[in-house]
Order: C-alpha cells, then sequence, then structure tokens
C-alpha cells in the first residue's frame, strides 16, 4: 500500500482513531434511542439551518458536464488562495440537495476550518432535473468521478476529501473501492456518516413497520421527482409505472433498476452496495455509523472485510441514528458530533 503524507494506511488508522478516542460522542439521555435521535437532530437542525451564516456567504454556482446530456450542480465556497487549501466535496443523501440541513452544517465547519468546500447536488437534486435525462441511483459514482477529476486537472486543486453522508457516504466509498490503488494522489481520504454499504438489508429494514415513517417519505419524494422527469421529458418516463410502487423495493424493482440496465431490485443492490467495494480501498476512509441507526442494520459493518482494511478506520458509537449524533455540548463545538469529526477527518488526511 501507497504511503499518505509519510504514513502508512494503518499509521492513518491509527491517527484518525486517536483522534476520536479524545473526542467520543456522548449522546444526551432523552435522546439514547435510533428514533428520537434522528427525528430530533433532524427537525433541530431544520429549525436552525434557516439562520446558517453560509447561506449568505459568496459561493460560486458551477455546472459539471459529466456524461454526454449530463450535467450536475456544487455550489462552490473558496478560499482566497483556493490552491493552497484543502477541498472538501460533501455529498448529501436520497432525496437531500445541497441545501440540507447536515450539508450545511458540514461546509460552514469546515469553511471556518480553512477548507475549500463545495455543496454537490447529486444528479436530479436540489431542483436539477431538468440537467439530465437520467434518474441517479445509490451507487452512481461517474458524476463524483468525473467531478474530481476536473477539480485536480483543470483546477489544480491539490487535495481533495469526499465526505458523504447515507447515500452519499454509500457513493463515496464505492467510488474509493473503484479506484483502488489507481486512487490519485490528490484524492486525501473518503469519509462516510451513516452510509447504507448493503443497499438490499437496508431497503428491508425501511420496510419495517416501525420504520414506515422513513419509507413514506423517501417514496413521497421519489414519486414527486419522477412525475417532474416526465414532465420534462415525456418520452421516457412512464409515470403509470408508479401504480405498481407500494414500498421502496419496489420504487428500485419498477423504476431504478430497469431504467439503469439492472435485472431487478437485488441485482441494483448487490452492484451498487460500497460493500463489496471496500477491500479495495487504499486512500484513508473514515466510516462513522451508529448501533442503532432505525434502518441501516449493524451487521455489514462487522464484515472482516473492513476490519482488515487498514485504510479503513470504522467508529461505531452505541448512539447516533440516522444522520443524527446530537451531541452534549463540547467547548468550541455545536453539537452536530459527526459533522465536526468528518472535517477534523478532512484536516488530519490533508496534513493540518
Amino acid at each position: 500500500m501507497r504511503e499518505h503524507n509519510g504514513l502508512s494506511p494503518g499509521g492513518w488508522h491509527a491517527k484518525v482513531a486517536g483522534h476520536f478516542a479524545a473526542h467520543p460522542f456522548v449522546a444526551p439521555r432523552a435522546l439514547r434511542n435510533g428514533h428520537a435521535m434522528t427525528i430530533f437532530a433532524n427537525a433541530w437542525a431544520d429549525r436552525q439551518s434557516r439562520r446558517r451564516p453560509i447561506l449568505a456567504w459568496p459561493c460560486e454556482r458551477r455546472e459539471f458536464a459529466t456524461e454526454p446530456g449530463v450535467r450536475v450542480v456544487a455550489f462552490c465556497h473558496w478560499q482566497g488562495d483556493r490552491r493552497a487549501r484543502p477541498t472538501a466535496i460533501i455529498i448529501h443523501g436520497l432525496e437531500g440537495s445541497s441545501g440540507s440541513r447536515y450539508v450545511l452544517g458540514t461546509a460552514e465547519k469546515a469553511f471556518l476550518a480553512g477548507l475549500n468546500v463545495l455543496r454537490l447536488n447529486v444528479r436530479n437534486c436540489g431542483g436539477t432535473e431538468a440537467l439530465t435525462p437520467t434518474l441517479y441511483h445509490s451507487g452512481l459514482t461517474a458524476d463524483l468521478r468525473h467531478l474530481t477529476r476536473e477539480l485536480i486537472e483543470r483546477d489544480g486543486l491539490p487535495q481533495i476529501v469526499l465526505i458523504g453522508f447515507s447515500m452519499g457516504g454509500n457513493q463515496a466509498l464505492k467510488l474509493a473501492g473503484e479506484l483502488g490503488a489507481g486512487a490519485p494522489r490528490e484524492l486525501r481520504g473518503v469519509c462516510a456518516i451513516s452510509p447504507p454499504i448493503d443497499l438490499s438489508l437496508c431497503s428491508r429494514a425501511i420496510g419495517r413497520p416501525g420504520n414506515r415513517f422513513y419509507e413514506a417519505r423517501f417514496l413521497s419524494s421519489l414519486k414527486a421527482t419522477f412525475r417532474r422527469k416526465h414532465a420534462l421529458f415525456p418520452d421516457q418516463f412512464r409515470p403509470q409505472l408508479l401504480a405498481g410502487v407500494r414500498r421502496l423495493w419496489d420504487f428500485d424493482d419498477l423504476v431504478t433498476a430497469p431504467h439503469f440496465g439492472f435485472r431487478d431490485a437485488l441485482d441494483y443492490y448487490t452492484q451498487a452496495s460500497s460493500l463489496r467495494f471496500i477491500p479495495r480501498v487504499r486512500i484513508p476512509a473514515l466510516i462513522i455509523q451508529a448501533r442503532d441507526d432505525p434502518f441501516i442494520p449493524f451487521g455489514p459493518f462487522a464484515d472482516p472485510a473492513l476490519a482488515s482494511n487498514p485504510a479503513v478506520t470504522l467508529i461505531t458509537p452505541r448512539h447516533g441514528g440516522h444522520v443524527g449524533f446530537f451531541g452534549r455540548p463540547r467547548e468550541g463545538e455545536d453539537r452536530y458530533w459527526a459533522e465536526n469529526r468528518a472535517v477534523a477527518f478532512a484536516t488530519l488526511v490533508s496534513g493540518g
């Protein structure tokens, strides 16, 4: 394995693990339940997001042509000496956007820490449906691969770190595994928070009675997106497909899988899950996963493939919910522990 800033992957594992030992997550007693943490953390942050200073800061809206006929949008917050600073690309979750609360919170922290920040809208998200005639899926890495390459080759950015939440975390880990030992030296690390590394298990879990609230929200948003795509590209999308969709698995079986050439939902989940790519990751990778996540089963994170890869650091707090991690106050930090840890990781692997 190649060295990274003079350290082997195992050395980076020890350095990152040491940081987390000094900054453990402590959940408030009232939120030591996966559902309570997930819902409260999101609701609280949604109220705060409207007052986020980053929304008033200058930024560049930039379009990246990633495939023929496909463009994605990122909102770029540049430091004055951008080529001398590390860059964090923040990738949101399913049906999220560059304006999702955890994206704004992490972006603000990263910029104040001295990093360039790109808030990426995954293909079709954040009101960008008209920029591509295609859909997107949880393992789609083509756009992220192109965007990273363009920032390196065209912009001359020397250090890039991917920070992905939920679906975005799965995409970031999968890309790192696809690149393997051939990852560009400028790609310094990936951080994945609450990533669905086994999509099949996650789809089954979110369909359980106790998780119907989450499934209903995802399905409502996915169906609305599909209808907007039909309005924009009526010859390519058939709204009658939605008549058979009752569960997230149905949507992926009837819509996502055939659209991207997979046999069915199970084939899509198998090929798009990052779990089978993680053994090939050769750059520093941080995975933060709560043991009480309501709809991401913890079992896959015990896979020997994770523990045996010295490039991967796995942090598994007992509590935290799904992209929640609303903790006790810490001096110099707000309550969103995972966002703070992601920025600290980006600084560490960039040599800070």
